[in-house]
């Protein structure tokens, strides 16, 4: 039995994505619906491989950015959108087949922002950083629950991995304490937990640095203060050279270092930072921001320091480090984006 051959009037093509089973709306030139189809999985790249040059949207999420890569390889202008922007689109009761109608009629709005499809090279430093951050997040509980078994017994040691590591030995070796025998085992065993993530850990952290070494990107993003490895390999995982954004500030909205707005007529008010988008790379340039405060010496040869003497003056110390934060990835974004690395304005004002 001969399939049904698609439509040639199709100028817009919306993929409603599922495990198995994929749903396709396609618009005709004059938006409306000239086809209607479902495919398993397998079948998919065979289907549209005959279907002329068109726009295709699909929602960014799991499997994506494979698709994505294997549609574009056909010739046709693949756009991934984030599911939020397109629930507006979504019409009366949810269905799958509304959903890929929704999904093509947010792809030709002029104004809609999309993700970046990312390459091979760029998951496997995406898969890296998952996995470490999945093992950080899994030491943490560890340690959380073994202050919380010595502080049921009385016991308080100051915050921090390195004060709790080195107070543990003497702590469990006591023969005489307010800790039982069987609670001294449970530790123990929580502390052999511990070191095993550590060993992992520290194994994830030197395949990534082994990456970062050969990634030309990623040097020059090394040379932003407060940027190391683990950042430079994120950022360079997140969006690649920075194409996907027109300027650092919209990076910087991005990653949720903004305030919160939410202003009516002619009155503006500013909240809290949105935290939107990536937590986890957020999360490392609110640390780089640390590290930058606590190292002066070298941040004001490299130019930052009148900045934050600047800002220090109008600014609580937390909030300081959200607008360092902030500004580190405006930074970051010009780097890659730009090509070149990291020039402090001391250093381009003594050039000049």
């Amino acid at each position: 039995m001969s399939r049904k051959p698609l439509p040639c009037d199709v100028t817009t093509i919306g993929i409603d994505i599922g495990k198995n089973t994929f749903h396709l709306i396609g618009l005709d030139r004059r938006g409306a619906i000239a086809l209607r189809l479902k495919v398993s999985r397998g079948q998919l790249e065979r289907r549209i491989a005959n279907v002329p040059r068109c726009l295709i949207g699909m929602e960014a999420c799991s499997g994506a950015h494979h698709i994505g890569r294997q549609l574009e390889a056909l010739g046709h202008d693949v756009r991934l959108i984030p599911a939020q922007y397109v629930k507006p689109f979504l019409k009366s009761h949810k269905n799958d087949y509304r959903d890929a109608e929704a999904i093509a009629e947010a792809v030709q709005r002029p104004t809609m922002r999309f993700v970046r499809i990312k390459t091979p090279e760029q998951m496997d430093l995406l898969a890296l950083h998952r996995v470490r951050a999945r093992l950080v997040g899994q030491r943490t509980a560890v340690t959380n629950q073994i202050r919380g078994f010595l502080i049921e017994r009385g016991i308080t040691v100051r915050q921090g991995l390195t004060p709790l590591r080195r107070a543990l030995p003497e702590i469990l070796s006591a023969t005489s304490g307010p800790l039982s025998p069987r609670t001294v085992a449970l530790i123990a065993d929580l502390v052999a937990d511990w070191r095993r993530l550590d060993e992992r850990i520290a194994t994830v952290s030197s395949d990534i640095e082994a990456l970062a070494e050969r990634d030309d990107s990623c040097q020059r993003l090394m040379t932003v203060p407060g940027i190391g490895p683990v950042i430079s390999s994120a950022v360079v995982a997140a969006i690649g050279n920075g194409a996907g954004f027109k300027q650092g500030r919209d990076f910087g909205a991005w990653l949720g270092l903004v305030p919160r707005q939410e202003s009516t007529g002619d009155r503006i008010v500013l909240g809290k930072i949105s935290k939107r988008g990536n937590k986890y790379l957020r999360t490392l340039f609110v640390q780089a921001a640390h590290v930058v405060l606590v190292r002066r010496p070298g941040t004001a040869r490299r130019g930052l320091w009148p900045w934050i003497v600047r800002a220090a003056k109008r600014l609580h110390r937390n909030m300081l480090v959200i607008a360092l934060a902030n500004k580190l990835a405006r930074i970051a974004w010009a780097v890659l984006a730009r090509g070149h690395a990291y020039q402090p304005r001391t250093a381009v004002n003594a050039a000049a």
